[in-house]
């Protein structure tokens, strides 16, 4: 699998490196990243987290593998989320209390800003 991942070696303090599949917990579904969004938050993350962590909380994708303990959606339900990290990754381990189901209408790449610069903007405005 392929991450997006903090190293200092790089001239931009990131680089692509392949790494092991997530391996869920019980409660957690493995999804498959279609899109993320880049919030302010990420930016301070990149520079005090260490080489090799992958940055990214919010995520929008297809559920690869649901949960080993029957909750959260089934295959292949697309699903928007938040994460500590590893959103920048193909796929994420994601618990099941974290994820929300997308309808039809609603673009990968729209959701993907819901979680937090979406919610961010929603406590702004109010």
């Amino acid at each position: 699998m392929l991450a997006l991942v903090i190293s200092s070696d790089s001239a931009t303090g990131l680089s692509i490196s392949e790494l092991a599949e997530p391996q869920p917990a019980s409660n957690e579904a493995l999804v498959s990243v279609h899109a993320t969004s880049l919030n302010r938050g990420e930016l301070r993350l990149l520079s005090i987290r260490p080489n090799g962590w992958i940055p990214g909380q919010d995520i929008a994708g297809i559920v690869e593998r649901a949960a080993a303990d029957g909750s959260g959606p089934a295959v292949g339900a697309r699903v928007a989320a938040l994460v500590d990290q590893a959103g920048w990754a193909q796929r994420v381990a994601v618990p099941t209390d974290r994820l929300a189901v997308l309808p039809d209408d609603v673009s990968f790449a729209a959701a993907a800003t819901l979680p937090v610069a979406g919610t961010t903007a929603l406590r702004t405005l109010r």
